[in-house]
């Protein structure tokens, strides 16, 4: 099966599943190691997101393979921190959709901006999809150790993506970032009508 099949079938499946679009809905049991390990997989609007800052990482090579998807990290903790400290963001679901959106078009288009920029950029995303995960955890619950889970996952799912697309491009298969950059961008406008 080709890398063109592959990113299809994802897409399609992704569209076929209306409750896999968002994570933000009916978690259930926010807390635990286990449970922040496990969630950023839950939904489409992750995963989507989480592999393209790796991704786009990776295509902008250099020191943004690494400082672009740290950012994303960090700020996303400081972001679940915010609702423990009383403080809203407006606009968490919109961002985040925006975020899968603008990530995959920015891929596609093979768009470069400088460290700063992109950086900045994601830190911003990061921010609203922390802020969508700390609503979540329980007020009489101990946020930290599923923070920790799912901080971790959202790293692993940042170096899938700049593992395929360093492997991509080794490959000399950019074409197959921009697909994949495609398919990240069709599925936020999914998210958006969703």
């Amino acid at each position: 099966m080709n890398q063109s099949t592959l990113m299809r079938l994802s897409v399609m499946a992704g569209l076929l599943l209306p409750s896999f679009a968002y994570a933000h809905t009916g978690v259930g049991e926010a807390n635990g190691f286990l449970h922040g390990l496990m969630h950023p997989a839950s939904g489409l609007d992750h995963v989507c997101a989480m592999l393209a800052v790796g991704l786009w990482a990776a295509q902008m090579g250099g020191r943004s393979v690494w400082a672009v998807p740290l950012t994303f990290v960090g700020v996303m903790a400081l972001g679940g921190a915010l609702p423990m400290l009383g403080m809203s963001l407006p606009f968490v679901e919109q961002g985040i959709v925006l975020s899968v959106l603008l990530l995959g078009v920015l891929i596609a288009a093979s768009v470069r901006f400088p460290l700063w920029l992109s950086s900045g950029m994601v830190g911003l995303f990061a921010l609203w999809h922390g802020h969508a995960h700390g609503v979540e955890i329980p007020e009489q619950a101990s946020g930290m150790v599923y923070a920790i889970g799912f901080m971790l996952a959202t790293a692993l799912l940042h170096v899938v993506g700049i593992a395929f697309g360093l492997g991509m491009q080794r490959l000399a298969r950019e074409r197959a970032i921009h697909f994949a950059g495609a398919g990240i961008a069709l599925c936020g406008v999914y998210l958006a009508v969703a």
